[in-house]
């Protein structure tokens, strides 16, 4: 994993990932590792056809969970905390600290599945989201246009 070029959003973080491409035995796990820098958070997201557990490796987070029926949980978590988030449950994972947020994350597939909401939203027009979301059209106008993945802090922008 350590070879492998990640996925990176400058001023945002990073992400290594094995999966059943890289590993073909790895038929029913595949992992990631997560570098987010201070202020970036992974954006919320959901894993259609795997669980997570997460291993906070370093670094301190927040991690907010949707569960469904209106029910959300927000839980803080630290270096040698254990996470985890249901599958197709939405969820985002913020640094709150200082330094980096690194964070091993496993599922129970071997394929890595991931929805974005930012691609979600990009991928529809905006009189459907402002329709949907009941957001005036301007605002709809302005929503994101691309995959954000790691949203980063508004200074680094």
């Amino acid at each position: 994993m350590g070879a492998q070029q990640p996925q990176r959003v400058p001023g945002g973080g990073a992400q290594w990932k094995v999966t059943a491409d890289e590993f073909p035995i790895s038929t029913t796990l595949s992992v990631s590792v997560l570098e987010i820098e201070p202020g970036a958070m992974r954006e919320l997201h959901w894993h259609p056809h795997a669980d997570e557990w997460q291993y906070y490796l370093e670094g301190a987070a927040e991690m907010g969970v949707y569960l469904g029926m209106g029910h959300a949980v927000t839980e803080q978590f630290e270096t040698g905390d254990i996470g985890y988030v249901p599958m197709g449950a939405g969820h985002y994972i913020r640094n709150t600290g200082s330094g980096i947020l690194r964070l091993l994350a496993g599922f129970n597939n071997g394929h890595y599945r991931s929805h974005d909401l930012s691609a979600w939203v990009a991928s529809n027009p905006p009189d459907v989201l402002a329709a949907n979301l009941g957001l005036p059209r301007n605002v709809a106008e302005a929503l994101p246009k691309e995959r954000l993945f790691i949203a980063r802090p508004p200074d680094a922008r």
